[in-house]
């Protein structure tokens, strides 16, 4: 049976990363990864439903920055409008210049301090710091002609690319690109000449679907497991997040005879990487009324990296249920308790006070402010063990079968 499982995980990885690829939403990809799943799910016995929403797939057609016979590497940022054209330079490095600018019509280069952070998409809801808020709406008002960014490494909220896009976002409609540190600081030297910028983005409006499947009586309390089916453009998302997916589909087949009391949800979150969380705020809208009805929320994110035990982080269990937890841990020797976490779709679930257990890789939680392998081409299926989904399967379908 383990080494079946451990076969069909392969099997499942080399679909979602190889064949199909890139699952970023809104892309032909990403919906081929979704309809694959359903069909998984539904050929396991469960009872299975898309529910759709509109999305935005992107296209980057490069760039290229001139100023005083200068060259200089930038990228197209994530989602922007494109541009073409040349305007004053003006340096900015905080947010007390950036009030005080005049930036209209001028191309804005944003480095240092402002920079730290990518800055959080306008409408997303779940973490938008005050600082964030405020210097997208003195961009807005100040309406420059474009925005460049100057960024360098901040894992936790940007995974592991460098440079980063400081904006990425496609409810914001000023254009922007953006460049490394090192970049930024040539290119500081130069504020008040006149730069030349070309950027060429494309917008492609489109559909994306979250997939859940269901089994067990629908008046009974719900244990929801998760994990989002999406990736990064740029990136085949192995552990980011196809292997949580592959958990979904094996425990699928696992929990084929179950029929206990409670209702069994598998959901497949389509937007986690993408800057409007479609999905999510989709299954919010759909369940605002439900959830206290459930249990607990099983959230699979980065999980079977190769190096490592798989982390299990649990948030504001029952004491009986922690310790039910606690017992499935020390029964598998791969797994470990792991530090709360708050980079994942758990979170949606603990801020509607539903219980929640994170399930990743230690090497991940060690690493998230440091890493750089999460939302780039180095997320591979090299990278994983898919022997560590195995076991997070089985571990998970002794858990439900418990509660």
């Amino acid at each position: 049976m383990i080494e079946k499982m451990y076969k069909q995980s392969v099997y499942y990885l080399d679909i979602l990363c190889n064949r199909i690829g890139e699952r970023c939403v809104g892309s032909d990809g990403n919906r081929e990864a979704t309809r694959f799943l359903e069909k998984e799910l539904a050929a396991a016995g469960w009872k299975t439903s898309a529910a759709e929403f509109d999305a935005i797939d992107w296209e980057d057609g490069g760039a290229r920055l001139e100023c005083d016979g200068n060259s200089f590497e930038v990228f197209v940022g994530h989602y922007s409008l494109s541009f073409k054209g040349s305007a004053p330079l003006l340096a900015i490095s905080t947010i007390d210049e950036l009030e005080h600018a005049e930036i209209t019509g001028k191309i804005i280069l944003l480095h240092g301090p402002i920079a730290r952070e990518q800055l959080m998409p306008k409408n997303f809801v779940f973490y938008n710091p005050e600082e964030s808020r405020k210097i997208i709406a003195l961009l807005e008002k100040g309406n420059p002609a474009a925005v460049i960014g100057a960024t360098g490494r901040n894992s936790a909220l940007a995974g592991g690319v460098y440079p980063f896009p400081l904006i990425e976002d496609g409810d914001f409609d000023i254009p922007s690109v953006y460049m490394t540190e090192e970049e930024g600081m040539r290119l500081a030297v130069h504020s008040g000449s006149q730069a030349n910028l070309e950027s060429v983005s494309e917008r492609i409006p489109g559909k994306g679907y979250n997939i859940i499947a269901a089994r067990g009586p629908e008046d009974a309390g719900r244990i929801v497991v998760t994990a989002h089916i999406d990736a990064k453009k740029g990136t085949r998302g192995a552990i980011d997040n196809a292997t949580g997916v592959i958990v979904l589909m094996l425990l699928a087949e696992l929990l084929r005879d179950y029929n206990g009391k409670r209702q069994i949800e598998l959901v497949a979150f389509n937007g986690e990487d993408y800057y409007a969380v479609p999905g999510q705020m989709n299954y919010i809208a759909a369940n605002q009324e439900k959830f206290g009805n459930m249990i607990l929320d099983i959230n699979i994110d980065g999980a079977g990296y190769h190096e490592g035990p798989s982390a299990f982080s649990e948030f504001n269990l029952p004491e009986e249920l922690s310790e039910k937890l606690t017992h499935i841990i020390d029964s598998y020797p791969g797994l470990t308790k792991g530090p709360q976490w708050p980079q994942g779709d758990h979170s949606i679930f603990v801020q509607f006070g539903v219980p929640a257990v994170a399930v990743t890789s230690k090497w991940f939680i060690d690493n998230m402010e440091s890493q750089d392998v999460t939302h780039t081409p180095k997320d591979r299926p090299e990278i994983t063990d898919c022997h560590k989904l195995v076991e997070i399967a089985n571990a998970l379908n002794e858990l439900i079968r418990m509660i």
